[in-house]
């Protein structure tokens, strides 16, 4: 956004004229529905004569104090930054300030409850907005304290980094919080001043949430407070002592692999509305998505989902809060390794004991996904400003950088790694790194030099596809194996791998492994003469047990047992790469997309992995809707949704697995026959054992139904009044945003982008009912004016409405090649274009023209 970014010469420049020393900031929330008012004090060395800024994003600045000296806020307070002019050694800077309140997500956002009118109030700082609740030196490694003084209602939950004080008594004061409230009464907290941090993790949470609270006994002997908060109207569905048990058995794993205590004095957990993301790792006072309070039947894959984003953000509090990044281009650093160490704590600390299967079903073909697009980055990506890092939380920062991270403790041992790591943060606790710091601490444990290794993993991008390359005897064994290796011509690196490879035989109605073997692959060629002489096996899978990064690819007979006997592989890690294996061909046009599906009907039956499952079903949507020929998209999409109605009602009553297959068929329901069972699901006059219509099922139900014309706008108003809540408000929007009607879809646009006072979470569902059609048709009207508002989105909008808006309502269900075309000229017309916007724009250029070639390999068939 215009005047709010900031480089990293920048940054590197100011860290070279200011230390800071401590933050002293008093918070007054009770001025009102729209702003509140701030009071903040900042004790920083400089350098003597020097000019730098403080970065604050204010509604006003009512003064500025540097030294003792009064500046005219006029004069230095412009955009995002308060200038500071002759830095003395010694500074002490005061600035009154007020703040706006967001809907957005991002700094201090506000939200009203629908169920019962209480206001609740969040932080979110990641990656640049703590200063928009406060003026900050808005840069990880000029780390400081933080002492947050806090002036709300006095029946309110006030949370911060540290232990919440004792609240004093403020008098009493009537509107407090905006509205027609009656005079209330008033109290301030006055909070210990934090560990030396990094601004982004700090933290504000306050509101009358509902608390449980609990305790457990640190490593150190020290008693750690919990608590897990929600609104007060979710307390119902709140499983407090199940996310306890939880974060028990993570502190007790993390404890023992580091070797290092929990190292801050309290640690709540927090699920607040309106969430951009799954959850953030603020010191001691972690914010995660509400839609981890479950109100209705969710999936096993979700429930899994957020045990690992519960261990995800605690390993964050070691790695990312007690040892910070110098700068962004390390993010990868924070969240591969909270990914690695969470799915690795998942499984052997929890009853979610094939994690790794989730990961490599989940998170790895996100990963795979992201490398091939034209904005994939090596790991340890160049980040030139705040908007590069914006839009770098992707599958490259977190998926394929944990990854690689599996494959270097593979390397370096178990053992070593961790103590490299405890090693790591005896060093470097409560300060700032950079990735040679930890990767010194892991040679000298390991004895390796990761020199190489570094620059082949981590500062290349790219994936590699490995293949078996062979040739047989008459008898049918091996005369000679290897395995190849490739690369993309724009990402030739080729790299080292430790892999398996897995023989495997049909043995009754089971697909058996019957032999493994391990070794190292490098080069484009790699010899495997522990293969030669052995039978020719039913299947032979490359990358067993999913120790490396790569693609892989089957031979014939190999993809001709995975064809026919997929379903019957026991291993659920096998069945989740066979199922990768099949995508990445499918998706990379040398595998037909048509069989593609064929194969998904006669298996997914089998498949009991909850994740594996989830990410199948939207492979299978994808499939059918944009990369079958375009001339089979009717029928192969109907085809797909009768059968998982099939599906549905021969799957064990009760299931995860018939749960997932009503949400997929509701999801493609089209015809007048589908339509008609999807309304007597609703109405009731059709019940599958064990299936309850709860209300949000009941609302994708709906969903359904209005986007097959069979609903009305009055429906959708009455399903919203037996849910006045923030699920039904949301839920209504995406309802109102998929009826078909020309009329119905300009005013979900205009609500969006017409309008810019709806909050992130009503302009995510919108966007994800306006995309829900039938006839393609009603989307083709909205491509010129989806590019016409790119720019004046993007310099209007907040980056994270702007985001929802960019990625929510690109056209991408047309896959045609007019949308190609149109791409290309925004594109070609709009080259000075803000990087990031570029970015997400070719993105999409990138997943139509990859559809056009599926579709064209599909049509050979």
């Amino acid at each position: 956004m215009p005047g709010t970014n900031l480089t990293r010469a920048e940054a590197q420049e100011r860290a070279a004229v200011v230390s800071t020393e401590r933050y002293e900031v008093a918070l007054d929330l009770t001025t009102g529905a729209e702003q509140f008012s701030a009071v903040t004090t900042v004790h920083f060395s400089g350098t003597p004569g020097a000019d730098t800024f403080i970065d604050l994003i204010a509604d006003s600045v009512e003064s500025v104090e540097l030294n003792g000296e009064a500046l005219d806020p006029a004069e230095v307070f412009a955009d995002s930054r308060v200038r500071l002019p002759r830095l003395a050694e010694r500074n002490v800077l005061r600035i009154a300030s007020t703040q706006r309140y967001t809907n957005t997500g991002e700094g201090l956002h506000r939200f009203v409850d629908p169920a019962d009118g209480e206001v609740y109030l969040y932080s979110q700082f990641e990656v640049p907005d703590s200063r928009r609740m406060f003026p900050v030196f808005e840069q990880p490694d000029l780390k400081a304290t933080f002492a947050f003084t806090i002036t709300a209602p006095a029946r309110w939950q006030v949370v911060s980094n540290q232990p919440t004080p004792e609240p004093v008594d403020a008098g009493a004061r009537a509107g407090a919080q905006g509205g027609d409230w009656p005079e209330q009464a008033i109290a301030t907290w006055s909070f210990e001043p934090t560990p030396v941090m990094s601004s982004y993790i700090t933290a504000l949470i306050a509101g009358p949430y509902h608390v449980v609270r609990s305790e457990l006994t640190s490593r150190d002997g020290r008693t750690i407070p919990l608590g897990v908060f929600c609104r007060e109207s979710l307390a119902p569905h709140l499983d407090a002592d199940y996310i306890f048990e939880k974060t028990r058995e993570g502190f007790g794993f993390f404890e023992e692999q580091f070797d290092y205590a929990y190292p801050f004095d309290k640690y709540d957990q927090l699920f607040v509305p309106e969430y951009n993301m799954g959850a953030m790792e603020n010191v001691g006072a972690v914010t995660f998505t509400e839609a981890y309070v479950f109100r209705s039947q969710v999936t096993d894959a979700m429930r899994e989902r957020r045990v690992v984003t519960i261990l995800h953000e605690l390993a964050h509090m070691w790695f990312g809060d007690l040892v910070t990044m110098r700068w962004w281009n390390d993010l990868w650093l924070n969240e591969s390794f909270a990914e690695y160490m969470s799915t690795l704590g998942v499984a052997e600390a929890t009853e979610w004991t094939e994690c790794w299967t989730t990961f490599a079903a989940s998170e790895k073909s996100w990963a795979y996904r992201q490398d091939q697009l034209p904005s994939t980055h090596p790991i340890v990506a160049p980040i030139r400003d705040l908007e590069d890092v914006l839009v770098n939380f992707d599958g490259i920062t977190y998926a394929k950088g944990a990854s690689v991270l599996k494959q270097l403790v593979a390397w370096v041992g178990r053992e070593p790694f961790m103590q490299g790591v405890h090693d790591y943060f005896v060093k470097h606790h409560h300060s700032n790194t950079e990735l040679p710091d930890l990767l010194a601490e892991l040679e000298a444990r390991s004895g390796r030099d990761l020199s190489e290794w570094s620059r082949l993993w981590l500062e290349t991008a790219g994936v590699n596809t490995l293949r078996p390359a062979f040739e047989l005897d008459a008898e049918g064994r091996y005369s000679s194996f290897a395995v190849e290796q490739s690369a993309a011509p724009d990402h030739p690196t080729i790299r080292p791998h430790r892999i398996a490879i897995g023989l495997y035989a049909l043995e009754g109605d089971a697909l058996r492994r019957t032999q493994r073997i391990e070794l190292d692959v490098d080069g484009a060629r790699t010899e495997v003469p522990e293969l030669v002489g052995v039978a020719q096996p039913d299947l032979l899978l490359l990358n067993d047990d999913d120790l490396t990064y790569a693609k892989i690819r089957l031979d014939e007979r190999s993809l001709d047992t995975a064809a026919r006997h997929l379903g019957a592989a026991e291993d659920s890690l096998t069945r989740a790469l066979l199922w990768g294996t099949l995508w990445d061909a499918t998706r990379d046009g040398e595998f037909p997309a048509s069989r593609f599906i064929d194969i998904v009907l006669d298996h997914v039956r089998h498949e009991t992995g909850s994740t594996t499952l989830r990410t199948l079903l939207g492979q299978l949507s994808l499939a059918s809707a944009s990369y079958v020929a375009r001339d089979r998209r009717a029928a192969t999409l109907e085809r797909v949704a009768d059968a998982l109605w099939t599906l549905a009602e021969h799957a064990e009553a009760g299931s995860d697995r018939q749960f997932q297959f009503v949400k997929s068929f509701a999801h493609l329901a089209a015809t007048d026959a589908q339509l008609d069972t999807v309304q007597s699901l609703l109405d009731g006059a059709r019940e599958l054992p064990g299936l309850a219509i709860d209300t949000d099922l009941g609302w994708e139900l709906l969903f359904a139904l209005a986007a097959g014309g069979r609903a009305t706008p009055a429906q959708i108003d009455e399903r919203l009044a037996g849910d006045r809540t923030a699920n039904g408000n949301q839920a209504a929007a995406h309802a109102r945003a998929a009826l078909p009607g020309p009329d119905d879809k300009a005013r979900a646009w205009a609500s969006v982008f017409d309008a810019d006072d709806q909050p992130n979470a009503i302009v995510r569902a919108t966007a994800a009912g306006f995309t829900r059609v039938h006839d393609l048709a009603l989307l083709e009207p909205y491509v010129e004016r989806f590019f016409d508002a790119l720019l004046p989105v993007w310099e209007s909008r907040s980056y994270a409405i702007a985001e929802e808006l960019v990625e929510g309502f690109y056209p991408a269900e047309l896959a045609s090649e007019p949308l190609a075309a149109a791409t290309r000229a925004w594109l070609d017309g709009h080259t000075d274009a803000p990087a990031a916007l570029r970015r997400m724009v070719s993105e999409h250029l990138a997943g139509v023209e990859r559809a056009l070639r599926v579709q064209a390999a599909d049509r050979e068939v």
